[in-house]
């Protein structure tokens, strides 16, 4: 025991030496620096962070929290593993823009003359900007004329700008954020959400993790340098949940202004003014947004671009930016109407304008070659041109409409996609067979059970329609929509789907030049539905001439462009039979074997009974009467 205590005294006896001796050797270390005039390293950072701190002008919070952890920093050895920790936390705290804020530029001139340098049409959006700039001018200038409140007040006050821009791929929702901060004065800065799966990229890890950050929105800030910039968050239909938590439920309290003046993000701990900050988010549709996070946001529609619009954009905007990229001057190459027109048509089938960049590019490049050989010096681009660079045509308008619904049983239905309006073909057949119907083509629940009452209200009118009740009875029905891989959904088609199953049953082909659109019930009425102009501007850029919609969606023609009403007929049906008149051919009269005498023998003069047009209207018959009554 004796051998056991003298054993450990000894040890810690040189521990305690040890510590000893390192500390008087610093303590020497201190002292020689202090001889030649060189000041101690950690005792100057002590003094950098404090003079950060100050010139911070954080709110109290936030610097009481500053000089608490400064306090711990300068007692701790350089050596100790909190030091860095410590160090990094103070770093981040002073780094914030606290109190940086920029000036906004409220002329209202000037802000429509940017938008519309940078951007060709979206009027929604940009009357939305100068309504806000309008709004901040008032506010700042009565708020201190009437001395009601003092500038700082006044800006720290909610401003409630949380836009959402939701459209297609390719309509110009990111850039249009940079024409905004661009317009208003402010600094610009953009995060992706698409693929975010974990809370942490939105609030911050704990400091008690290795390698411990904040978030992204403060990451962000801390890059612009400014409390007041214009904020991007690119994607946010695509964000992800898993078990590390749910981005989208962390943005409610960034995107919420009676919230977002105290977030506090994880590794901060204290609360830092969001309100400040004018967000925008993009979005391709509005289904996978939750509802909470929707509806913190003002929603504004970006809907694709007609032809016309699109060769605007191309002349002032896509050429310019190309003729640049590819190392061409502007009299070097012209790309006449016509050209343009022909690689929007015969080249590209989009909302957007993001493939016609592609394809102006690639005749561009063409061009770049013949001048930097020398065989041209100047090239006019015409629709023949366009044909020898680019190839054959991708993609055909009424030729492709008409070839496909010239048989009975096909038509041509509207469909709203996240990149924009589709034409819809759907197409039926009958073969001899017991009572059976089928559906393929990738059909969600909601279609099957459209389709199926399509069937059925068809079948009810079966007298009307001058088809008999045992053409039912022998024949199998399948209806099916083409390109099966795509996953198809949605109540919209059941107009479509009841015209395709009459005109197998009559016998009737389907107008090449109609597209139709809307939801039907078992009585026969047909209920309004939703995309309307994406819907119309599909169906003008595939060449129809007519489109049948509700009759509750004619308010809703208001936002197509005048330009494409101008060249369509609408049609607005209130019931089915509606629709069928409008979207059927005319029966074919059958020319008798010869010609009759029945004038000679005092018969009543006319057609012959089986002669006359069989259903020259769908809603004739008296049964037909009791129907619209009871629908």
């Amino acid at each position: 025991m004796l051998t056991l205590g003298q054993q450990i005294q000894q040890e810690a006896r040189t521990e305690i030496e040890k510590v000893q001796r390192e500390y008087f050797l610093r303590e020497q270390l201190k002292a020689i620096k202090r001889e030649l005039g060189e000041t101690d390293e950690q005792a100057a950072e002590v003094d950098e962070f404090r003079k950060r701190i100050e010139a911070a002008h954080m709110p109290e919070e936030a610097e009481k929290q500053a000089r608490r952890e400064l306090d711990r920093l300068a007692t701790l050895p350089t050596a100790a593993a909190e030091y860095g920790v410590i160090r990094t936390y103070l770093d981040w705290l002073v780094s914030l823009p606290w109190s940086s804020i920029t000036e906004d530029n409220l002329d209202l001139e000037n802000a429509r003359r940017v938008l519309d340098e940078d951007h060709y049409g979206l009027e929604d959006v940009k009357e939305r900007i100068l309504e806000f700039l309008a709004v901040r001018k008032l506010r700042l200038e009565r708020g201190v004329e009437m001395e009601q409140q003092p500038v700082d007040e006044i800006r720290r006050e909610r401003e409630g700008v949380i836009l959402c821009f939701v459209g297609p791929p390719g309509v110009g929702k990111t850039s249009l954020g940079r024409s905004i901060a661009r317009a208003t004065g402010r600094k610009f800065v953009r995060i992706s959400l698409g693929g975010v799966h974990d809370e942490a990229e939105i609030r911050g890890h704990r400091r008690t993790y290795i390698g411990a950050m904040p978030g992204r929105v403060l990451q962000a800030l801390r890059r612009v340098e400014t409390r007041n910039p214009v904020f991007m968050l690119d994607e946010v239909d695509k964000l992800g949940r898993d078990f590390r938590g749910d981005p989208a439920s962390a943005l409610l309290e960034v995107l919420d202004p009676e919230q977002n003046r105290e977030f506090r993000d994880h590794y901060l701990e204290v609360a830092f003014d969001l309100s400040q900050v004018m967000f925008i988010a993009t979005a391709n549709w509005l289904e996978t947004i939750p509802p909470p996070l929707l509806d913190r946001m003002e929603v504004i529609q970006l809907s694709g671009y007609t032809d016309r619009e699109k060769v605007a954009i191309a002349k002032g905007y896509l050429i310019p930016r190309q003729i640049r990229e590819n190392g061409l001057r502007q009299e070097e190459i012209e790309f006449s109407d016509e050209a343009l027109m022909h690689i929007i048509r015969g080249y590209t089938r989009e909302a957007g304008v993001r493939n016609l960049e592609r394809e102006i590019g690639r005749v561009c490049r063409k061009v770049a070659v013949q001048i930097a050989s020398g065989k041209v010096e100047r090239v006019t681009v015409t629709p023949d041109l366009v044909t020898e660079h680019l190839g054959k045509q991708r993609f055909r308008r009424m030729e492709d409409v008409a070839e496909r619904v010239s048989l009975p049983g096909v038509a041509a239905g509207l469909a709203w996609t996240p990149t924009g309006g589709e034409i819809l073909y759907i197409e039926a057949t009958a073969m001899p067979g017991g009572h059976d119907f089928q559906l393929t083509g990738s059909l969600g629940q909601v279609m099957q059970e459209s389709a199926r009452a399509a069937l059925s209200y068809v079948r009810s009118i079966s007298k009307e329609l001058g088809v008999s009740d045992e053409y039912w009875k022998k024949h199998d029905i399948h209806l099916h929509i083409p390109a099966g891989a795509v996953p198809k959904d949605g109540p919209s088609a059941g107009v479509t789907m009841a015209v395709t199953l009459a005109s197998l049953a009559t016998g009737r082909p389907v107008r090449h030049d109609v597209g139709m659109t809307g939801e039907i019930t078992l009585r026969g009425k047909v209920l309004p539905v939703g995309g309307i102009k994406e819907k119309v501007l599909a169906a003008h850029r595939a060449g129809l001439k007519a489109i049948i919609l509700p009759r509750r969606n004619e308010v809703d023609l208001e936002d197509v462009p005048e330009e494409v009403r101008s060249e369509m007929k609408f049609i607005f049906a209130d019931t089915v039979f509606d629709v069928l008149n409008a979207a059927l051919e005319p029966k074919k009269r059958k020319r008798p074997a010869k010609k009759t005498t029945r004038r000679a023998k005092g018969e009543r003069s006319g057609p012959a009974k089986g002669e006359q047009d069989a259903m020259p209207k769908v809603a004739r018959g008296a049964g037909n009467k009791k129907r619209a009554a009871d629908a």
